[in-house]
Parts: structure tokens; sequence; C-alpha cells
């Protein structure tokens, strides 16, 4: 059957502070969702959290985009903001950039992942949510998953999967994108991929069948409102086995803590530590980090699941070296490469600081 997921999300209230998200927001979700089901615009839904976000997780047969679809996620979050304010929740609405609805979310603040499918004899996927971090920051899984033999055997020994996979990659601040095959054209995506700050994977495809097998969120908040919002909390899904890659091999590229943008303001580099649902609650200095992954098997649209992937004593090493690494960059404070450079730091309190000092600069004498 023809069908759609969309993975839809939004800060609209932090529970203490950034670290968590407060159940009367999840249960107004839910109270939203169910709604839309019994309305029959959805087919399933399942709603979540990954730190202070809002995740709504849903199923439907109106295709990517779709107004409807759109609106109830933005009404939802509306009425979320109403009690976050209610309840004097840490920044409230703050990814709401808009002050009504206008046709689509994409620019308006959350962040958007969907994904138009013909459902398979057995379609597994899985949905990853960060907090406390930016949209490039799915680059490196997204490729060891789809280009790198050494993370994913499939495509050495798998017949379908052989061919390699399709990427689309976004300019995130000139608003263009571009699309790479790999294995032929690697080490130009990586020339881009690998500046996460400005390129973001978008999507990847299957080159042996077309079939779409991950997209991403690749909004940016602080390119949207011009200021420092929050960061993006980036959300992403994948399909599983057959001509994509296994379960064990989407989940293999979090056993290493990748170090990211985000943390604390949203200016600072930290390890990417791999929790369960419940361990979203990121409180050292606003973090590390964290990313949450949800397992689900579609069946006629229908959400079996979800399973918590990083639920498993198996990332315990993962989250000793993540612990590790951001006791090891905490130690750096102000001071780069704890601090995000200079160029990224724009919609900080950094270009006031500099226009203060402009008239104490004298040029250097040979």
């Amino acid at each position: 059957m023809k069908l759609t997921l969309s993975v839809i999300k939004a800060d609209i209230g932090g529970f203490v502070g950034h670290s968590d998200s407060h159940p009367e927001i999840l249960a107004s979700a839910n109270e939203s969702l169910n709604k839309a089901k019994s309305a029959g615009m959805l087919i399933d839904y399942y709603v979540t959290k990954c730190g202070d976000d809002l995740q709504l997780i849903m199923t439907h047969q109106m295709g990517e985009g779709n107004e409807k679809i759109h609106e109830m996620a933005w009404n939802t979050f509306v009425k979320g903001t109403e009690i976050a304010k209610k309840l004097k929740l840490y920044g409230a609405g703050q990814d709401l950039l808009s002050d009504a609805f206008s046709g689509n979310v994409k620019g308006m603040g959350p962040g958007v992942a969907e994904m138009e499918i013909n459902e398979r004899i057995s379609e597994p996927v899985i949905i990853f949510m960060a907090d406390k971090t930016s949209s490039g920051a799915w680059n490196l899984p997204l490729y060891k998953m789809f280009a790198d033999p050494f993370n994913t055997i499939g495509l050495v020994i798998a017949p379908n999967m052989h061919k390699g996979f399709k990427f689309e990659v976004h300019d995130v601040k000139e608003h263009k994108k571009v699309y790479f095959t790999s294995p032929e054209e690697i080490y130009d995506l990586l020339v881009l991929i690998g500046a996460p700050s400005r390129y973001c994977i978008k999507s990847v495809s299957s080159r042996d069948t077309g079939e779409i097998a991950a997209v991403s969120s690749t909004q940016k908040l602080s390119l949207i409102a011009g200021r420092y919002v929050g960061k993006d909390d980036p959300v992403f899904i994948v399909r599983c086995q057959g001509s994509f890659p296994a379960v064990g091999e989407v989940l293999e590229p979090f056993t290493h803590p990748a170090i990211v943008e985000g943390w604390m303001r949203g200016s600072h580099n930290g390890p990417l530590m791999p929790v369960s649902v419940a361990d979203s609650i990121p409180t050292r200095f606003d973090g590390p980090p964290r990313v949450t992954a949800l397992g689900f098997q579609l069946a006629e649209g229908m959400l079996v699941g979800p399973r918590d992937m990083f639920a498993d004593i198996s990332f315990d090493d993962a989250r000793k070296k993540a612990n590790w690494a951001a006791e090891y960059l905490r130690r750096h404070g102000p001071f780069e490469p704890h601090r995000l450079p200079l160029e990224e730091m724009e919609y900080t309190t950094m270009p006031q600081v500099m226009d203060k000092l402009k008239e104490r600069f004298t040029t250097l004498e040979d």
C-alpha cells in the first residue's frame, strides 16, 4: 500500500530548563493525534519525546507536505505551547517562529522528515531523534550506513545493495542541493558532508530500485529566525533490511559518539550520546547531546512497536566514551574546540561584541 510516514517535532517548552518534556504536553499531543486518527486523517501515530522536544510520529495516505497533516501538527504544537506557558516551562513555544500556520510547517520552525513509500512485505523502520545538536549531526551516521563497507557489509555481499546509494545533500546556507552516487563519488561527497554546519544529507535512495531509504530534517532554526532560538534537534527515518542496510548496520554508527555542534546555548561541540528515551534528559551543561532510536514494524500503516533500540547494554561503552569526551571538552571552557568557531556563532552575542570593539582595532605595522 502507498503510505506516508511523517515525523514532525518542535521544542515548545522545557521541563526543567531545557532537560525534559512535561507529561501534560505529551498527553495533550496524544489527545490531538487520537482525534486525527478517529477522524480518518491518520492511520496510526505515536507521541514521544527526546529531551525537551515533542516528537509526532504519524502514518497516513495524504503524501509528503500535506497541508492538513502539517496544520494538525502545528495546532498540536500551539496547544502544547499554551500548556507550557501555563506551567511557566522554559522557552515556551520557542520553535514556533510564526504567529499563524501558512500551509506547511517547513520554514516555520518545527523539524520535518517525511517519506512516501510502498509498504513492503516486511517494513522495519527506525526513527532517530536528537536533542541539543544541529541537522548536520546525521552526516557521519548516514554516510557509514549507506557508503562505508566497514560498517555495512551488505554493500559488499548483498547483491541488491552492491550498486550503492544516491545521496541528496543540501547547502543550508545557500538553499541549494546536489546529488552524489556512491561508491564512485564518495570522495566528492565527503568534501561537503565533512562540513556539517553547512552541508547536510537530506535523503538517501537505492540505486538498484530507486526507492527512498532514508530522509532527515535539515531545517536550521538560526537561519530561519535570524537569531539564536535553540538548536535544530533534528530527526531522520531509515528503512531497514532487504535492499537497505540491516537493523544492526543502521545502529552500528552510534557505537562511536561522534563530536557534533550544539550543547550549551547551541555554541559548543560535544559527543552525541546514544540513549534510551527515558535517558534523553540532557542536564550536564545542557548535554551532552543525545540521540534516541525507536524501531517500528509497519503493518498496513500501523506502527507496530516501538522498540527502544538504544536501551541495550551493548551501547554502554559508547555512553562511557561519550561521558569521557564530554569531560575532556568541558575542560576547554570558552576556548575552541569546545566552543564553536567564530563563524558559527554569528547568531549569539559575538556580533555585538565585535561591533563594540571595532574602533579599538588598529592596523599592524610592518
